[in-house]
């Protein structure tokens, strides 16, 4: 019974603010002939035809049956990365660090998508807890704009950059061509990137995880049949090599966008393209930026972070040991990066659930749900540090055939094993921030951890005490601990839940 008045009055706001008002003000008058009017309209909604909201629903199995979607889109979506790196070892050591050096840029170019799609996620949340759906809609179609926005930036961006980064990190002359090469293809599905991340976006803060679990393993799915078929040369393509990785994620990746645009224009979980809406905005651009932006540059100074960390990396050994240790690093991360799944999915799931409650003015829950999200998805971070830990020299065996590159990275992968419970919870809290639209206390979370603890350490650590990548992972590793430390300490007694979109 709870639940059903919950959902009228829900109904009723949207429909018409006056009469909720009378009805939740007067619950025990006997209604007039306009109000039954209002509730027949209730129960047979033209609009919106869907399950509007999760306000009221138990927050422990919500977040649970909102994440387990998203942990198997971002299982599948990690296997693009996953599986280039795996083919990059079959190829050579070269490969193996031109895949790195472009998962890194990559992450820099999705740091400008996540600009738009932080503040949409964030703003489609609490107008659809609220039973605010028109303003959803309308955000949402502001945000596809901006993201095609986004994709060309980013494209240009690595177009006539990538030349200028690269000898930062010490790679020249043959090497450069190949990487650049590489990078400039790679940056083609950036358009198509840009549009699924930011449409699964809107649909994860209104509640649907499906779609985008299933649009974007799609995507991993085509990634792994034409990126074996282009480097192999199997049934009629020819023997591309290095080039077919990239030409068989490229491809799958502006697959991936053009079935987000399909499945939102044909409508789905209450959000559809209209035409009319497809215009830029000022009001509402202005306010998805507010938002966005100081999530944009706390993902800037993090990228800054990882591209001076791996200018460290690029000098702890010399010789041909350089590209060993080089690819360790790139090996390890990419592993590591299966502890990033359920965070990211639980995080998520908690910004969802963080911003439906906020707009329907429920903060108790809101306060309680990430707490709950780190609780679930620390028992994955415990298994994990166990599996890791025992398997750390099988798993580098299977992903590099180079024996050089198992010596470098199984030590300090054991290491950094023990740090995988404050990796998902400092994950989680500051998905959850983000989700209630407090992307400035991130910002500056980042900006202490990433520049004043972890390159210290690192360069310390690694090359200055000589410790190679033991010592700059420990870096690394102790920025994961501040960094759960202070965004759990801000979670439990910030104001941020008086943060305004």
């Amino acid at each position: 019974m709870r639940h059903d008045a919950a959902m009228a009055r829900r109904y009723l706001n949207w429909l018409c603010r006056r009469e909720i008002r009378l009805l939740t003000t007067f619950p025990n008058q006997e209604p007039t002939s306009d109000d039954k009017a209002v509730e027949e309209s209730i129960e047979r909604p033209v609009d919106p035809p869907f399950r509007s909201t999760l306000i009221d629903d138990p927050i422990r199995p919500t977040l649970f049956r909102l994440a387990l979607p998203v942990l198997l889109e971002q299982l599948l979506v990690f296997c693009v990365g996953f599986f280039d790196t795996y083919l990059s070892g079959r190829i050579d050591s070269l490969s193996t660090v031109a895949i790195g050096i472009a998962a890194y840029v990559s992450w820099l170019a999705a740091i400008m998508f996540s600009l738009v799609g932080t503040g949409t996620g964030a703003i489609v949340a609490r107008h659809w807890g609220a039973g605010e759906f028109d303003a959803a809609r309308r955000l949402t179609h502001q945000a596809l704009l901006l993201s095609l926005v986004a994709g060309l930036l980013g494209w240009i961006f690595i177009f006539f950059g990538i030349d200028l980064l690269l000898p930062l990190l010490k790679i020249r002359g043959r090497e450069a061509e190949i990487v650049s090469h590489y990078m400039r293809i790679d940056a083609c599905g950036y358009i198509g990137t840009a549009i699924s991340l930011v449409a699964a976006a809107s649909l994860r803060a209104v509640g649907d995880t499906r779609t985008p679990m299933w649009i974007l393993g799609l995507v991993n799915v085509l990634n792994m049949i034409f990126s074996p078929a282009f480097v192999f040369g199997i049934g009629p393509w020819p023997v591309l090599g290095l080039d077919g990785i990239v030409a068989g994620t490229v491809l799958a990746r502006l697959t991936g966008g053009v079935l987000m645009l399909v499945a939102l224009k044909r409508g789905v979980s209450g959000l559809k393209l209209t035409p009319p809406w497809l215009r830029f905005d000022r009001v509402d651009i202005r306010r998805i930026l507010r938002i966005g932006i100081p999530a944009g540059i706390d993902g800037m100074i993090m990228w800054l972070g990882h591209f001076l960390f791996l200018m460290i990396i690029a000098r702890l050994a010399k010789g041909d040991m350089n590209s060993a240790v080089f690819a360790a690093h790139v090996v390890g991360i990419q592993i590591e990066a299966i502890s990033y799944l359920p965070a990211s999915a639980w995080g998520h799931a908690s910004a969802t659930l963080i911003g439906q409650a906020l707009g329907a003015a429920r903060i108790e829950r809101a306060r309680t749900i990430a707490h709950e999200a780190v609780r679930q998805c620390g028992v994955m971070a415990l298994c994990l540090t166990v599996v890791f830990f025992v398997a750390a020299k099988p798993l580098y065996d299977f992903m590099h055939h180079d024996a050089a590159v198992s010596e470098a990275g199984t030590p300090a992968f054991r290491m950094l094993a023990f740090f995988q419970l404050p990796l998902v919870a400092g994950i989680i809290y500051v998905f959850s921030l983000r989700g209630a639209g407090q992307t400035r206390a991130p910002l500056w979370i980042t900006l202490v951890c990433v520049m004043c603890v972890r390159l210290p350490v690192a360069y310390v650590c690694g090359i200055h005490l000589e410790m190679g990548l033991i010592g700059a992972w420990l870096g690394m590793c102790c920025d994961v601990l501040m960094r759960a430390i202070i965004s759990g300490t801000y979670y439990r007694f910030g104001k941020w839940t008086h943060t305004a979109v």
